[in-house]
């Protein structure tokens, strides 16, 4: 599956396909049952053209089975997952990661996050050149962007769209915002794209000038639609294109 976003802004990296499956896809990378793995790095290296995939006993780690869909696995968190992203609960539980301030406030991130159990036993990353146009649809296309590059995703997803807010930034950990938020703006009317890997703790799985852009499938094809004759044919784009090799 061709895309004709990434040509037009030179991306570093393929963009990939991110797939609900029944069946694993032979030869794919996958963490070692029990063994600790963050869904970022194989983000990454699926960008860079493998082929990752992620079941129930094999996401890495407790947080990744949420952000890969795979049911709400925080309450398994030793002490409580709002201790865990705040402060701590002190002696013999794991050390609190200091992102937010209390765990009150935390537990109000955990109220809204849109946990959710994906049907299917798998979940796979691919590059989405790979994947046959015939094939079955990806439920979510992730983007890898320098700051030039988001800024052209950014006004491309408000291009034929009412309003502003046609993207979000959220707070969340890296694979939230790879997966659980995409899918979730699937579900929406109006489907929005999410900016993402802001996460302190993904943020060495990445290159240091790139964030991720994810995007519900329809919402890409829009975009891919509305590639001719919008500003990418513009001089102050060109311009700004010259600096992307």
């Amino acid at each position: 599956m061709k895309s004709e976003i990434a040509r037009r802004l030179k991306l570093r990296y393929s963009p990939v396909a991110v797939l609900f499956a029944d069946e694993k896809p032979d030869g794919a990378l996958e963490f070692i049952e029990g063994r600790w793995g963050c869904v970022a790095a194989m983000m990454s290296a699926a960008a860079k053209g493998k082929t990752a995939v992620f079941s129930r006993s094999t996401c890495g780690c407790r947080g990744g089975a949420v952000g890969l869909g795979f049911g709400n696995t925080h309450r398994q968190i030793p002490g409580g997952f709002e201790y865990f992203l705040s402060t701590g609960k002190g002696e013999g539980y794991p050390e609190g990661e200091a992102y937010k301030k209390t765990p009150e406030l935390a537990k109000t991130f955990q109220d809204v996050l849109p946990y959710t159990d994906i049907p299917c036993q798998y979940v796979v990353f691919r590059p989405l050149a790979e994947i046959e146009p015939a094939a079955k649809n990806p439920a979510v296309v992730v983007f890898y962007a320098n700051p030039d590059q988001l800024s052209a995703l950014v006004v491309l997803a408000n291009y034929a769209r009412p309003g502003n807010d046609n993207v979000l930034v959220p707070f969340g950990a890296g694979c939230h915002t790879l997966c659980l938020f995409p899918w979730h703006e699937a579900s929406q009317e109006r489907p929005k794209a999410v900016v993402g890997m802001t996460d302190i703790s993904a943020r060495p799985f990445i290159d240091p000038d790139l964030l991720s852009f994810s995007v519900p499938f329809s919402l890409f094809q829009e975009m891919e639609a509305n590639v001719p004759d919008s500003f990418l044919d513009k001089p102050a784009w060109l311009k700004v294109a010259q600096r992307l090799g």
